[in-house]
């Protein structure tokens, strides 16, 4: 039995129409069901509904063979022990700086608010920037205003949160959409099924691509 990991919210939203394509899909609903483990019409492959962080350990540790996460995610955890074969094209975004209007481009040892906290320490890093992080959980927008950050980096879709909180993008630290990450050792003992779901996934977004 096989197991793929998808994340919860949003990207789940985004995810099981692609599953279904790619002739993937759970026998419960998984937005009604309080089940974390899932049945699927193929019978060698289950789903596990996760938090987004998640998602990376359970595949790195063998708690599952497959899974379906953010880029945003597997930058924070380094993808160490996966392999990362299918960018899958849904859930887009960007992972961006941000600061308030009229705010200076560049203050000298800035504050910077993130859940991202070691994403945003490397981007500043490699620019030689010293910055103190202030790792948050949520609500990074209303940190500048508080005065507890000069900038921010958050996911940014559509930048209307950014607007409705006096802030205006900045530099994109990297392009974000969903990936697919697999187990390395999995991808050893199950090779060819595998790469069957690789190809399916494939296939699946190409219409789209």
């Amino acid at each position: 039995m096989l197991t793929l990991a998808l994340s919860k919210g949003r990207i789940l939203d985004d995810t099981l129409p692609l599953l279904a394509r790619a002739g993937i899909e759970a026998k419960e609903d998984p937005g009604t069901t309080r089940k974390l483990i899932l049945d699927t019409h193929c019978d060698d492959l289950r789903l596990l509904i996760l938090r987004a962080q998640d998602v990376p350990t359970f595949v790195e540790y063998g708690g599952a063979d497959l899974g379906i996460t953010g880029k945003d995610v597997l930058l924070e955890h380094r993808g160490l022990g996966l392999y990362e074969p299918l960018d899958l094209g849904i859930a887009r975004c960007k992972l961006m700086v941000a600061r308030p209007h009229n705010a200076p481009l560049d203050p000298s040892h800035p504050r910077v608010a993130t859940k991202y906290a070691e994403t945003a320490r490397r981007y500043f890093a490699a620019q030689g920037r010293q910055v103190e992080i202030i790792h948050l959980y949520g609500s990074m927008e209303i940190a500048p205003q508080l005065g507890l950050a000069d900038f921010i980096v958050d996911l940014v879709q559509s930048g209307k949160t950014l607007e409705a909180n006096g802030l205006v993008a900045g530099e994109t630290i990297a392009d974000i959409s969903a990936r697919l990450i697999v187990n390395k050792a999995a991808m050893k003992m199950r090779h060819q099924r595998i790469k069957s779901i690789i190809t399916a996934l494939s296939n699946a977004i190409a219409p789209s691509a």
